[in-house]
């Protein structure tokens, strides 16, 4: 065995296999690989693209939770407006319910002043009459009369009443 001829025919045995790797093996791991580094990418820019949509969303989120709170805000401070006023609607109403029932109170009781005002004037005619006739019947005494007077004006203090 020859040396030169064992190292020329590894030689070309080692040509031969690599250029079949080249050709046969290579291009699939090549491929795998190019595969696996496009696969990693679309990865990590979906995960990129997940944070950017995540920070986004919470973004979102934060500002529908403010304005919801601005919107609850306003319809707690519109039902306290509208609670104000129908407190003061019914204090209206109270008072004017007031006024009414003080102005028929009032009307009622000037009624019966009036009656009372109407009966006692029947009352000093009946009085006067039947003075006017004791007086009459009387001798006219002056001292008589002055006593008739004065039984008179005892009959419209005390209560009134015919004798």
């Amino acid at each position: 065995m020859n040396l030169n001829l064992t190292l020329l025919g590894q030689s070309i045995s080692f040509a031969i296999f690599v250029w079949f790797c080249m050709k046969y093996v290579w291009p699939p791991v090549i491929q795998a690989l190019n595969e696996r580094r496009e696969r990693i990418a679309q990865g990590l820019a979906d995960a990129e693209r997940a944070r950017q949509e995540l920070a986004q969303a919470q973004e979102s989120s934060q500002s529908s939770l403010e304005e919801a709170r601005t919107r609850a805000s306003a319809l707690i401070a519109q039902a306290n407006q509208r609670a104000e006023q129908i407190k003061d609607q019914a204090r209206q109403e109270a008072q004017a319910e007031t006024g009414r029932l003080l102005a028929a109170a009032q009307a009622n009781i000037e009624q019966q002043t009036s009656r009372a005002r109407e009966e006692l004037c029947q009352e000093l005619a009946t009085l006067v009459g039947t003075g006017v006739e004791k007086v009459l019947t009387r001798s006219v005494d002056m001292d008589a009369h002055q006593d008739l007077i004065e039984e008179l004006t005892e009959q419209l203090r005390a209560g009134g009443g015919t004798s």
